[in-house]
């Protein structure tokens, strides 16, 4: 069934504002992916943040004309059946969940990427993006690193108390 003219614009500008609110949109090829695998594939994303929409290319290349940091990009690589996967709190995330869903599923295939500041990212980086660790897991490393030397410390002057009082116990006890 066609899209009204009026159905049209709203999904333009509803891509739009997932492209403006989006820290990365990831572009993959889908083709031969099951309907089953692809229901997965936005559960797994949904639970990452992460939002994917299947939308005809034509209609994204005009949301991307339609805001201003996106108007000079590149659109060439936009051909075929391709969904988009939008994530507006975390650069790797929308890479990280196509390329987990990648591993089962080798019929999706990279195309490329959009940044927030309106660069296309060919595949090869896109796929690169994907094995950096997470937002959420870059903090945690840093806390752990910051975090070491203080457990150091604790752990020296809990072994050297223990010693010193074993040392006063011994001599108490003499």
């Amino acid at each position: 069934m066609a899209l009204t003219k009026i159905e049209k614009q709203a999904v333009v500008d509803e891509v739009a504002d997932l492209l403006s609110a989006s820290k990365m949109t990831v572009v993959a090829k889908y083709q031969g992916t099951t309907v089953k695998a692809m229901q997965t594939l936005r559960r797994d994303a949904k639970a990452n943040g992460t939002r994917v929409k299947v939308v005809k290319n034509r209609l994204v290349i005009q949301a991307l004309k339609a805001i201003d940091t996106f108007k000079d990009t590149d659109t060439s690589a936009l051909e075929g059946m391709l969904l988009y996967a939008f994530n507006g709190e975390d650069e790797v995330a929308a890479a990280q969940v196509l390329n987990n869903f990648a591993k089962q599923n080798p019929n999706l295939e990279f195309v490329g990427a959009f940044s927030a500041e309106g660069e296309f990212i060919d595949a090869a980086n896109v796929k690169a993006l994907a094995g950096l660790p997470g937002k959420n897991q870059l903090i945690a490393g840093i806390l752990n690193t910051l975090n070491s030397p203080v457990r150091g410390v604790m752990g020296s002057l809990s072994g050297n108390l223990h010693g010193l009082l074993q040392g006063l116990e011994a001599k108490a006890t003499n």
